[in-house]
């Protein structure tokens, strides 16, 4: 069931954390201003109904697009939990971050599924067709900034070293926290007994306002798995919603914190 919510906008707040860095990590897909990218963010939720097609296409593109530089985010939205099954993966600031591209992109509504790619095309998360047109659109266009970036996980931090060019002013660093796989039983709602797959969950993110170089800390979520998750960053004007750059960050280092018996951090 596609969703119309007419609640007041909500917008993102920005934190700056520095510290001193010290890494022998280095950044993957990194963009140049000669080769284009694509930031693909899907709004979803495991109570809604339509949101399964949408979830399954994520799949699909993220299978047939193995190698490019396309970056998946799903985000799981809270507004659905009222409808019988509660979204375990869902959080009030991803509702936040959809209301914000509502502002952006004067959107009279939001909804679920809904897609937007690199801050600037929006559609129904499940249209394959539309949203590999907007993918071939963004990745023949050149990129107009750059991004690197070096990550050190210990003792639950993630230290994260960056360098950017022509980011630009009101230009802001996202880092986002994804796990890449998780399954859930539905047992109540409008997916009541089905057991749904999800790929690139979006579990934590933060945005910090972007310099020419800088470091930044950040606490792991509690569930982290370096084995089972990535650390995705990009450049997001804070005026426009546009995505101007974009890297996948190869996190290396020891998570001090003690291990379930099944290898996760306690």
């Amino acid at each position: 069931m596609k969703t119309i919510i007419t609640s007041f906008f909500l917008s993102l707040g920005l934190s700056v954390s520095a510290t001193a860095f010290t890494s022998n990590t280095s950044s993957t897909d990194q963009t140049t201003t000669s080769n284009g990218f694509a930031v693909v963010e899907l709004f979803t939720s495991e109570g809604c109904s339509s949101c399964p097609p949408a979830d399954k296409l994520l799949a699909k593109i993220q299978e047939e697009y193995a190698g490019k530089p396309v970056y998946l985010l799903a985000f799981h939205v809270d507004y659905w939990n009222h409808q019988g099954w509660r979204d375990v993966f869902s959080d009030r600031d991803f509702t936040k971050r959809q209301y914000q591209y509502a502002s952006w992109l004067n959107l009279e509504t939001v909804y679920t599924p809904q897609a937007i790619v690199n801050g600037r095309h929006e559609l129904v998360g499940s249209q394959e067709e539309t949203l590999k047109r907007a993918l071939g659109i963004e990745l023949q266009a050149p990129a107009t900034a750059t991004l690197s970036s070096e990550a050190q996980i210990a003792a639950g931090k993630l230290t994260l070293s960056y360098q950017t060019g022509n980011a630009g002013k009101g230009t802001a660093l996202q880092v986002a926290f994804v796990q890449k796989l998780a399954h859930t039983m539905v047992k109540r709602g409008e997916n009541a007994g089905r057991l749904l797959p999800h790929v690139q969950i979006v579990r934590k993110i933060q945005a910090f306002p972007a310099n020419a170089a800088g470091t930044v800390t950040l606490s792991l979520p509690d569930t982290f798995n370096p084995n089972e998750w990535e650390v995705l960053t990009f450049l997001q004007n804070t005026q426009t919603g546009a995505i101007t750059a974009a890297a996948r960050v190869e996190v290396s280092g020891t998570d001090h914190r003690p291990l379930t018996a099944d290898g996760r951090p306690q």
